[in-house]
């Protein structure tokens, strides 16, 4: 099973085309598979009172991505060969990316919202759906919404909230748990900064898709807040996955090329000798050269 690797751009961006465009290629240079954006406006994120009473929310407009970007960013997906993925947070998003996505991802927050599921199912394209804060009872009930409104392709996320992770709450044992229950293909969605968490949720838990917030320069937005990656961080433990992936071989137990020079000189069973009887009539020793 191949791991994908997922950059989360979030909101590093800073309404900079030019630095979108620099993400999608540090992302595919340091052998991601993918790269995702989020599309939000924030007075249709936030309720009024929340952007009333809080600076702080009314700030995150500049955290925006502006829509004239998405076919810019598609297509320089398309040249690097990654997939350009994106979160839409209101309905009609889901219809501006539509020409461009290759996959939808619905966000933690957004996990109870019906009707963005069905929107984003019923485009046909496939959908990952991040479980953060969610009990199992709130993931069934959204991964039936999604699956009934006409998703084929659904990728479950289990995710912890907290930006940053404390590693003792990963609970990394609940990939297992969800992919047993919904037989889907599972993944981890990262916020711990940790490579022991990563490699962990690959290795060990079998995590078919890593997502990691990424950040270019430690300048981003989200950076200061401590879930965001470096790309120096994070290359490594990439190149460690992919390595390991050439290891798995096909499954089928039979002698590989490097190991055909000794299969003749294993112990023969009529006298539990070495090498084989054919092996010992046909050998004859090398002539030393003085």
């Amino acid at each position: 099973m191949l791991t994908q690797f997922v950059a989360e751009v979030s909101s590093n961006h800073g309404k900079d085309l030019a630095r979108c465009l620099q993400f999608i290629d540090v992302a595919a240079d340091i052998g991601c598979d993918a790269v995702k954006f989020q599309l939000f406006k924030i007075d249709q994120l936030f309720a009024p009172e929340i952007l009333t009473e809080s600076p702080g929310h009314r700030a995150r407009v500049a955290w925006e991505l502006p829509t004239e970007f998405i076919q810019d960013i598609a297509l320089r997906c398309c040249e690097r060969q990654v997939q350009f993925i994106c979160t839409p947070f209101y309905l009609d998003a889901v219809e501006e990316l539509l020409p461009y996505v290759d996959t939808y991802k619905i966000a933690s927050y957004e996990l109870l919202w019906a009707p963005l599921l069905q929107a984003c199912a019923q485009t046909g394209k496939p959908i990952v759906l991040s479980t953060g804060m969610a009990n199992m009872k709130e993931i069934d009930r959204a991964v039936s919404v999604i699956l009934d409104a006409g998703c084929c392709d659904l990728t479950l996320l289990h995710c912890t909230s907290g930006y940053p992770t404390p590693i003792a709450e990963c609970n990394l044992k609940a990939i297992d748990t969800m992919r047993r229950r919904w037989i889907l293909p599972t993944g981890w969605s990262d916020h711990s900064v940790s490579p022991a968490v990563v490699l962990r949720a690959v290795q060990r838990w079998q995590a078919s898709m890593i997502e990691f917030h990424l950040d270019l320069d430690g300048t981003g937005d989200e950076y200061k807040t401590g879930h965001c990656w470096l790309p120096e961080a994070i290359a490594p433990i990439i190149a460690t996955v992919r390595a390991g992936e050439q290891a798995d071989g096909d499954g089928v137990k039979q002698p590989v090329p490097s190991e055909l020079p000794d299969v003749a000189w294993r112990r023969d069973p009529s006298d539990g000798l070495r090498p084989l009887l054919a092996t010992r009539k046909a050998w004859r020793a090398k002539p030393c050269i003085p």
